[in-house]
């Protein structure tokens, strides 16, 4: 796909992305997507952005690259980290530089 920007991830705000964990399919919702303050630099290709997405498992995923299947983008390689938990489940954050 190349370069993925938050405007790819917008469109996509409350679609499922199925992540194969290897002992299944865990399917997370993308809550969020937003831009991130800009601190321009020689060389950059695309405006900042962060996403949220929200798995109603319980289980904790480590934070690590997974490879994430959706209707829309199709399969793209994202480094997810856990960074909360409530009644609903985990949410996950993703950040582009």
């Amino acid at each position: 796909m190349g370069i993925v920007t938050l405007d790819h991830f917008a469109r996509c705000v409350g679609e499922g992305f199925d992540i194969d964990v290897g002992t299944g399919t865990v399917v997370f919702t993308l809550t969020e997507a937003r831009p991130l303050p800009e601190r321009g630099f020689a060389g950059m290709t695309r405006a900042p952005f962060a996403l949220l997405f929200r798995s109603a498992s319980m289980v904790v995923l480590p934070q690590q690259i997974y490879r994430l299947k959706n209707a829309t983008l199709g399969i793209l390689d994202i480094f997810l980290v856990p960074v909360a938990r409530d009644k609903d489940g985990i949410i996950y954050q993703a950040i582009f530089n």
